[in-house]
């Protein structure tokens, strides 16, 4: 940000910014800084919203084909505990997400073992007939502690002279 050639300042001095050029020059650090952090590719919950800049939403989204089910057949979801499957060691870490649809195979998906928030708009099912596909979305709610919590400190930068 260029904090020279402004009205009231002196010469070789920053000048004075206003609070909003502030703001602006803040959130633009702060994004810069999250995109150098964060592995954009790796981290499923990272998503570019419409605007071309990148928000934190927890959100999955799942779709599931089945293209020889009968007519008349309709898939069904299902949250299972850790502790309910036996195919691995529980792990109260995680819990499992399940489709089924007869003639096909039940399907698990491991998500996080966190509150799911089932509101209006934030989960979904749908079951489309003409193409045989079933979607489910869902939202994991936000803690109380989490929204409270103030954003972390950016990591400290250590310079090195040789």
């Amino acid at each position: 940000m260029d904090f020279q050639n402004r009205v009231g300042s002196k010469p070789g001095s920053g000048g004075v910014a206003s609070e909003s050029q502030g703001n602006v020059d803040r959130r633009e650090r702060l994004r810069k800084l999250a995109l150098e952090t964060v592995d954009l590719a790796k981290d499923p919950y990272f998503m570019k919203n419409h605007l071309g800049s990148y928000e934190w939403a927890r959100i999955l989204l799942f779709q599931v084909a089945y293209p020889e089910i009968a007519d008349k057949m309709q898939p069904r979801h299902r949250f299972m505990s850790a502790f309910e499957q036996k195919v691995e060691a529980p792990d109260k870490r995680w819990q499992y997400l399940l489709f089924a649809c007869e003639p096909y195979e039940t399907v698990a998906f491991k998500i996080p073992n966190d509150d799911v928030d089932k509101s209006e708009g934030k989960f979904f099912s749908n079951w489309d007939k003409d193409g045989k596909t079933f979607t489910l979305q869902l939202t994991f709610a936000v803690d109380e502690q989490d929204k409270n919590q103030p954003a972390p400190p950016p990591p400290r930068v250590q310079l090195r002279f040789y």
